[in-house]
């Protein structure tokens, strides 16, 4: 049975660079910083290092440093959809705190949107990875409830709904 997630990794522009928005601006500690002169599996000459955040509840946000492989495309800012990254605090209040915090640090962030389960405020790295901070609503635990009772009817309707549209995204 899976337990739960140790890290999920992203590729970074600069590891310095971003030690600095993860560590002294988000206060994750860096957990390690491990370089290798071989890419894992196929031993073939890849120089990268991979860097570990941790996260309060044990596990890691990390990210591989590997100039010889990136290219321009790689720190496009992506959108949400694509991929980001949401990590939660512990209130509304605590919230509210977080965007002040990243005011002042000087990096532009959005929101607080509601979401009604949660309300979140939304920023990018310097990798161009959306970073959601999220807390919590009072009626989180009701609403997902409610959602968990209706979410494979929901599922098999969007599904016929949509299969014309993914037919070509299949082939």
């Amino acid at each position: 049975m899976i337990k739960g997630i140790h890290h999920s990794a992203f590729r970074c522009r600069d590891a310095e660079e971003t030690r600095r928005f993860y560590e002294d601006v988000l206060g994750l500690p860096l957990a390690a910083a491990l370089a290798f002169e071989e890419e894992p599996g196929s031993g073939q000459p890849h120089p990268y290092v991979h860097i570990f955040f941790r996260l309060p509840d044990g596990n890691f946000i990390a990210f591989f440093d590997a100039p010889d492989s990136a290219r321009p495309e790689h720190f496009r800012p992506a959108h949400g959809f694509d991929r980001h990254i949401a990590f939660e605090v512990g209130s509304v209040e605590e919230l509210e705190s977080w965007r002040a915090r990243l005011s002042q640090a000087g990096v532009p962030c959005f929101g607080p949107i509601d979401h009604h389960f949660v309300k979140s405020i939304y920023m990018w790295d310097p990798n161009g990875l959306q970073v959601e901070i999220t807390a919590r609503t009072p009626g989180h635990d009701a609403i997902l409830a409610e959602e968990a009772q209706a979410a494979r009817r929901v599922l098999e309707a969007w599904s016929e709904r949509t299969k014309d549209a993914k037919r070509p995204l299949a082939a």
